[in-house]
């Protein structure tokens, strides 16, 4: 009887071992290894455990320039790439298209008001976004908490709307890097996922295949981003930034503070409503300055220079194109957006100044009251989350409302007050937080 084996890679070029023994012994890979790496992967002729032993070996030695960059047009060409060269203005000249992502955070609705934002003035916004996992709110999870909203949309028919409209915000296509969507899920579960080279060109390949033409990364540092300490933050940006300026998309970077959540909610239909308060001219003070200068950085990138992104929201325009983008895509911007049926208080412990509110212990209380999901196939609940009532410098008085929980389960109340015990900070009047929004600028 002959034995037969799942993989036969007598006829491959190169040996995955081999492969791995050089990333181990801290040498570099070729590009035709790159190349063949990615492809047998993604076609299973590098089997799970051998990929895992690279990216351990990727995650601990590093990756050069030259590899990062290979790495990434490797998991690009494992999939489609879209074209929007077909994007006209009202003149016949070409419609010039802008991107943003952001790391993650807690609170960071940003998406919502900046991509109708920066349409006002005439450039088209292709956000491409995902669902949120463990503490972090995903931008189509909060999307979908409006009535009738849809997330996923054919090629055709993003075309058609940023045409139209100017702006989508949309789930990403299967076919942009495959390749990612396999390599990510083994990260995820090989404690592998803080590689700096792995984490870049997942983010990139995904932005560069997309097709735009200028990308503004806000790579979040602090408690409750992906990224805690400031230098790897700053090295992950500047890798990103590299890749984007070599694969020519216009790429710069913001680096931003989430130490504190953004605005005053984290949950999902809550951050629909605080958006719509931004886009009406209004909104916490922090959401409206990142999202104005994220603004003026995407439009810049897209060389649009002399737009007043404040403007656009306090006369409307950008309200008026949201409506829009949310009607192209099945929703009513004017429905009420679901209401959590349980909520419960969190009170101020003492007189002062409030000078901490830890992003990751409230990004954890919303997703232990439901806003979030511990594993990609879990259901969140749209009314979840907390709204805050003060934020950092504001003075407190002992049994003032400090959060208020929110969420169809109370039975989830408990454990979402235990991850809030050390949340909040005061101390004596006259204290001052120490906070920048926004803390460097990587170009």
């Amino acid at each position: 009887m002959t034995e037969t084996h799942a993989a036969d890679n007598t006829a491959e070029p190169f040996d995955a071992v081999d492969i791995i023994r050089t990333k181990r012994d801290k040498g570099a890979l070729s590009p035709e290894q790159i190349d063949w790496t990615i492809d047998a992967y993604t076609r299973g002729a590098i089997a799970d455990e051998q990929m895992a032993a690279l990216n351990m070996a990727i995650l601990l030695n590093g990756m050069d320039r030259t590899e990062i960059a290979r790495w990434t047009a490797a998991m690009i060409a494992s999939g489609e790439r879209m074209d929007f060269s077909s994007l006209r203005r009202p003149d016949g000249g070409l419609k010039y298209t802008s991107d943003k992502h952001s790391t993650g955070g807690v609170g960071d609705k940003i998406t919502l008001p900046l991509a109708p934002l920066v349409a006002v003035f005439g450039v088209a916004v292709p956000q491409l976004s995902g669902r949120g996992l463990g503490h972090t709110g995903g931008t189509l999870d909060k999307l979908e908490s409006i009535p009738g909203w849809r997330a996923s949309l054919s090629n055709d028919e993003i075309l058609a709307q940023l045409q139209d409209v100017g702006a989508v915000i949309c789930a990403a296509g299967a076919g942009l890097a495959p390749a990612d969507k396999k390599l990510y899920a083994l990260r995820d579960v090989t404690g592998t996922v803080e590689a700096i080279p792995l984490i870049a060109s997942s983010i990139m390949s995904k932005k560069i295949a997309e097709g735009t033409g200028s990308l503004v990364l806000d790579v979040k540092v602090g408690s409750g981003a992906f990224m805690k300490d400031e230098a790897k933050a700053r090295e992950l940006a500047e890798t990103m930034v590299a890749l984007g300026q070599d694969a020519g998309v216009n790429t710069v970077a913001l680096l931003t503070n989430m130490g504190t959540p953004l605005g005053l909610t984290a949950g999902n239909a809550i951050e629909v409503e605080e958006s719509v308060e931004v886009l009406a001219g209004g909104g916490p003070a922090d959401v409206v300055e990142l999202t104005v200068r994220l603004a003026e950085e995407m439009l810049a990138c897209a060389g649009v220079r002399d737009a007043d992104p404040a403007a656009a929201l306090k006369d409307g325009r950008a309200m008026d194109v949201w409506n829009r983008m949310i009607r192209a895509q099945g929703g009513d911007p004017a429905a009420k957006l679901p209401v959590a049926r349980e909520s419960e208080v969190v009170y101020a412990p003492a007189d002062g100044v409030l000078v901490e509110l830890d992003a990751l212990s409230v990004g954890v209380a919303a997703w232990r009251l439901g806003a979030g999901r511990a594993r990609k196939e879990d259901a969140v609940q749209a009314g979840a989350g907390v709204r805050m009532h003060a934020k950092p410098g504001a003075v407190v008085r002992a049994g003032e409302p400090l959060m208020t929980l929110l969420t169809d389960t109370p039975e989830r109340f408990d454990r979402a007050k235990e991850a809030l015990e050390h949340a909040a900070v005061i101390a004596p009047e006259g204290s001052r937080p120490a906070q920048r929004l926004i803390i460097d600028r990587i170009a």
